[in-house]
């Protein structure tokens, strides 16, 4: 059971608790969300030093709110479909942890942050994130609109729209509708200091600017739709008052959309895109991709982790983005884990957040936050977002403590049996980080490093020999990654690729390095054979070896995988190249391959070079 919340003093361990929660949120958070892996090996040892301190008190081990365990089969269910369900084991395993973190963020911060100045100082923290956030959101939008954190470049497709520390423009808005509700608060209740109403006053204006340059039509709809529905949530009044509140809420949005609409050109620009597509456009795509593979897989999913790649036996003609994600994550995870996990993870949020909204004053206004981000994920994937989870998580703790108040016993309720249980899990979890989150991360920065270059190489046309330096470091990369996990089907592949284009280097080598290649990718098929890339990857090989028909026979097993994707027709153009008597078949291949993607760069050539061949 948790301690009484808001009490006024703090132990130490509760202190260092709500300082490495704070950390790992502000270093998540600056770290463009959270979502690379270098910046994940950091964020994976924080959440495991939190277990540590958390589950080594035996004060604070031994409180348990009902809610946390409410998430545990679905914790539990997630690793069994990582481990036996899913064919995509090193993305399950790295879904599964992602959720299992937010998971010990969420329990820890119900039972274990419970004093008023340490909850406050995690509060601190996300103020100060919401400032750092403002100031970048205004940078980008009047200063440099290509700048995003850590050195890199905005993608061309959101330059105009802020996007803050998280390089995702609606990411930045959902964290504004997150924050927005409390921080308003803080600023209309009378109960609180001057000068703290003049912080939350600051920081709410922060939220607004973000908010609006974010530019991000579903965060806004969502903050507006969780406005109107709080007060029908809320108990105590009156039906008609009830309705009344919602119906000034919707006129209030209104009204400001309208403001916006007509003095800020980008949000008439994105209002008018919305109404000219009639709604969204390529989000439904997605949508239906993930309906089908749940129809597929109704019971358990097709597994943990493999959205993307299951998505591509449904991909429609001349769609040509690489999604990841369902930009749903109800759908997502119905397409991953099944019913069943579905059930499991949405009935344990349901009977929560129908306690939490009991939650009244600060915490009543924080849940409307939660709502909105919410609402929001219908629309997006911020689960997916280390950063968004580990805030919705934390958030979600303390209007849970406060809306679902459970009298605490008069000692710890677990005897030395549970206490050793709790110091057992808090071990476990930082023997996986060290033994094997920390080197998966590190192996999968690596490899997505090594694969930027190659990447670059096949985008441009640019002829592998100028860029052999380059090259060969790529390929040091990915055999250090292959060795630090082998379990990643995908770091196999890319060295593949990469021992594939060396023959370009040296093509003395090529039947030697055709072999290499065939081997690489006989170890990510003997992990996942449910990639078309993997299969493109051994056809390759064995043609370089002068085995034509055998690697004609994996192209056509990737082009069942993925029949409308333009790279896959461009490798069996490329395949058929080979033998003059085809001529006619690889023409016809690059034909379908331009007409999935005109700008092709690679087909292009290719399809030059055929015209002009008898």
């Amino acid at each position: 059971m948790p301690a009484p919340t808001h009490p006024d003093r703090a132990s130490a361990c509760e202190w260092a608790r709500a300082s490495l929660l704070s950390a790992n949120l502000v270093w998540t958070t600056l770290c463009l969300g959270g979502v690379l892996p270098g910046t994940k090996m950091v964020t994976v040892l924080l959440v495991a030093a939190l277990a540590v301190v958390h589950f080594g008190d035996s004060e604070a081990a031994g409180r348990a709110h009902p809610a946390g365990w409410l998430f545990l089969p679905f914790i539990a269910y997630a690793a069994a479909n990582a481990a036996w369900v899913s064919p995509f084991h090193w993305l399950g395993w790295a879904d599964w942890l992602n959720w299992t973190q937010a998971w010990l963020v969420f329990w820890i911060a119900l039972n274990g942050i419970c004093a008023a100045p340490c909850r406050a100082l995690v509060a601190s923290s996300l103020a100060g994130l919401a400032l750092a956030a403002a100031g970048m959101a205004a940078y980008q939008h009047f200063g440099n609109t290509t700048w995003i954190m850590l050195g890199r470049t905005q993608a061309q497709q959101f330059v105009g729209r802020s996007t803050g520390p998280f390089g995702i423009p609606n990411s930045l808005g959902v964290f504004a509708a997150l924050l927005i509700p409390p921080s308003a608060a803080v600023v209309l209740r009378s109960a609180r200091g001057p000068w703290v109403r003049v912080a939350a006053s600051l920081v709410t204006a922060a939220l607004l600017v973000s908010f609006v340059l974010a530019i991000s039509r579903g965060a806004w709809i969502a903050l507006a739709a969780a406005l109107a529905l709080r007060p029908l949530l809320s108990g105590g009044r009156s039906l008609a008052r009830r309705l009344a509140a919602t119906l000034a809420s919707l006129a209030g949005a209104a009204a400001l959309a309208g403001l916006l609409y007509a003095t800020f050109p980008l949000m008439r620009v994105r209002v008018d895109q919305l109404v000219q597509d009639m709604g969204e456009k390529t989000r439904p795509i997605l949508w239906r991709g993930a309906w089908r593979i749940f129809e597929a897989h109704p019971g358990l999913g097709g597994g943990a982790g493999g959205f993307n790649a299951l998505f591509e036996k449904y991909r429609p003609q001349g769609y040509r983005d690489e999604p990841i994600y369902a930009h749903c994550d109800y759908l997502n995870t119905l397409a991953d884990y099944g019913m069943t996990g579905f059930v499991l993870l949405a009935g344990a949020a349901a009977v929560v957040a129908f306690r939490a909204s009991r939650a009244k004053g600060l915490e009543g206004a924080a849940f409307t936050g939660l709502l909105a981000f919410g609402i929001h994920l219908l629309v997006d994937f911020h689960l997916k977002i280390p950063s968004l989870a580990l805030s919705f998580a934390t958030i979600a703790a303390f209007v849970t403590a406060e809306g679902w108040s459970v009298l605490p016993p008069a000692s710890p309720s677990w005897g030395p049996a549970g206490r050793g249980l709790a110091t057992g899990v808090a071990a476990g979890f930082l023997a996986l980080a060290l033994v094997w989150a920390v080197p998966a991360f590190r192996a999968e920065a690596l490899r997505q490093d090594a694969r930027r270059v190659i990447d670059r190489m096949g985008a441009t046309g640019a002829d592998p020999k100028t860029g052999a330096g380059e090259l060969q470091a790529a390929r040091a990369s990915l055999a250090r990654a292959v060795h630090l996990d082998p379990a990643n089907a995908q770091a196999w592949s890319d060295k593949a690729y990469a021992d594939s284009i060396w023959a370009l280097v040296r093509p003395g080598e090529t039947s030697g390095l055709g072999a290499e290649t065939e081997r690489d990718a006989d170890a990510a098929l003997a992990l996942c054979p449910l990639v078309a890339e993997f299969w493109v990857r051994k056809g390759t090989g064995l043609d370089m070896q002068g085995r034509w028909v055998a690697g004609g026979d994996c192209i056509v097993r990737a082009l069942q995988l993925a029949p409308a994707r333009a790279d896959v027709w461009y490798y069996q153009a490329y395949h058929l190249s080979l033998n003059p008597n085809e001529s006619g078949p690889a023409l016809a291949a690059a034909d379908v391959c331009l007409r999935l993607d005109p700008g092709f760069l690679l087909a292009q050539v290719l399809r030059q070079r055929l015209g002009a061949s008898p």
